[in-house]
């Protein structure tokens, strides 16, 4: 009987703990793991709002095989890689750069560091509509500041250029991420020991050898952590094109999520849109991938 009443009772407590954990996995199946499917499955039909009632036909690799050929997918393909680069670029080694100095202690530098957050706090279409006013050709201030500088004598078409759009963009993005990058290093730095420094000073290291040889291979983990993580951040940048430019000029901005957006809501073409994201997870599912194997050598270490 006592044997009877425990098997019971371990029973209950089975039941009890996946009881506790039905909420979340509930969640995770319908916010997750079904959009997820649903979206793969929308990528392999022809779904478009001629034939949304029928609800589509399978084409299977279709639209894969048919953004290989699209000139704007490829454009937006490389924009995307060039954008993100550039983005992880400049806010990793601006970051780096405050990051160190942020991490030494001097008058003002909490207050500093606090005003630096702002940037990141703002919503990215609060961010995106400032910028589109700074970058104005018209009545912009980066343009009326250069020109009374005398650096230009007419104003610069910063988000009507199709060679210069998309940098505009990049800059707006760059300026968001800077204090998130110098967050994660200024965490990184302090926790290094002081005595490795002082050793090195004692045997006669200048600053240069102590950041590539003690500093650099130290943050190694963060660093490639917060790489990773700003390279799934960043490609996956929507807002800032739809409010700054829209894509344009001449699909000159035109990003991968952007361009997911145009197919799937603009010209309806569903199973395309899908197909555009199909690739987006593609490349994300592997950056998490190795993000997961960094923060697991992170803990072993």
């Amino acid at each position: 009987m006592a044997k009877w009443n425990k098997g019971l009772r371990t029973a209950w407590d089975t039941i009890t703990d996946y009881a506790f954990i039905l909420p979340t996995l509930l969640f995770i199946l319908g916010f997750m793991v079904y959009p997820v499917l649903y979206n793969i499955w929308l990528s392999m039909t022809d779904l478009n709002i001629m034939n949304f009632r029928l609800g589509g036909s399978w084409v299977g690799l279709a639209n894969y095989k048919q953004l290989l050929s699209d000139n704007i997918f490829m454009a937006a393909l490389k924009n995307t890689f060039l954008f993100v680069f550039a983005c992880l670029f400049f806010q990793f080694t601006i970051g780096f750069g405050l990051a160190i100095l942020f991490n030494n202690k001097f008058p003002g530098s909490n207050l500093m560091r606090a005003a630096l957050m702002i940037s990141w706090m703002l919503p990215k279409v609060v961010a995106g509509t400032l910028f589109r006013w700074i970058l104005s050709g018209d009545f912009g201030i980066l343009n009326q500041f250069m020109k009374a500088l005398g650096f230009i004598d007419k104003p610069i078409l910063w988000l009507s250029s199709s060679s210069l759009a998309l940098w505009g963009i990049i800059i707006t993005n760059v300026w968001i991420g800077i204090p998130f990058n110098m967050i994660i290093l200024i965490g990184g730095l302090q926790t290094l020991s002081e005595e490795l420094y002082e050793a090195a000073k004692i045997d006669g290291a200048g600053p240069w050898q102590t950041f590539t040889r003690i500093t650099l291979p130290l943050m190694r983990p963060t660093i490639m952590i917060l790489l990773i993580l700003g390279f799934i951040y960043t490609s996956k940048v929507f807002d800032l094109v739809h409010v700054m430019t829209q894509g344009g000029p001449l699909n000159s901005t035109q990003l991968l999520p952007y361009y997911s957006y145009v197919q799937s809501f603009q010209f309806f073409n569903f199973g395309k849109g899908a197909s555009v994201s199909g690739v987006i997870f593609i490349v994300l599912i592997i950056l998490s991938v190795l993000y997961l194997r960094e923060s697991q050598k992170e803990e072993v270490m």
